[in-house]
């Protein structure tokens, strides 16, 4: 998911797919530790794409404190 379809979802949307997104990351760090992982790229971009959430849910409520 790109930062632009991010933008287009609210805080909770977001904050309820970063949910999903560690439990993905989870499994997929016990998958490589017990060598059921064949494709370790995941891992980095399972993360990058937690980080690229939370930037804009951070963007989302500064955005809703100055407003409000």
């Amino acid at each position: 998911m790109k930062a632009e379809e991010m933008r287009g979802l609210n805080a909770d949307e977001l904050q309820a797919r970063v949910g999903t997104w560690e439990e993905e990351l989870f499994r997929a760090r016990c998958d490589k530790v017990i060598g059921q992982l064949t494709d370790t790229s995941v891992i980095p971009q399972i993360r990058k794409r937690i980080a690229r959430a939370k930037t804009i849910i951070k963007e989302i409520n500064s955005n809703g404190a100055e407003q409000g």
